[in-house]
């Protein structure tokens, strides 16, 4: 939640900010109506597209299922090599990042484990 520029929390509308891995930030209201009706469908779809960045499904899936909707968060590789691995790699024997990229975590080991017995 963030405060309004008056450096307090409106009684009318509560905002709510959202940082994405991309660099916007999504930015939505939630009103009171005054006469306590639903919002229309044009507001509705509005909200969704330009407030919360989603279609309608992906916005049920998250509030029934905890579906977070997909904003571009890169998945991280299960097998992903340690950098201090990847760097003796290179600095010590060598290697080049392409050829070290192929390897697995296991392959790697096995060359480092190579090098420091003096195998090579």
């Amino acid at each position: 939640m963030v405060r309004n520029t008056r450096g307090g929390t409106g009684t009318h509308h509560i905002t709510y900010e959202l940082d994405l891995p991309d660099g916007r930030i999504l930015r939505t209201r939630v009103s009171r109506p005054a006469d306590r009706t639903d919002c229309g469908r044009s507001m509705w779809a509005h909200i969704l597209r330009d407030q919360l960045d989603v279609d309608e499904a992906a916005f049920w899936a998250c509030v029934r299922d905890g579906a977070p909707p997909d904003r571009g968060v890169p998945v991280p590789l299960a097998e992903a090599l340690p950098a201090d691995l990847v760097h003796l790699l290179i600095s010590k024997l060598g290697l080049h990042e392409a050829d070290i990229a192929q390897m697995s975590k296991e392959e790697a080991l096995v060359r480092l484990q190579r090098y420091w017995i003096g195998g090579g």
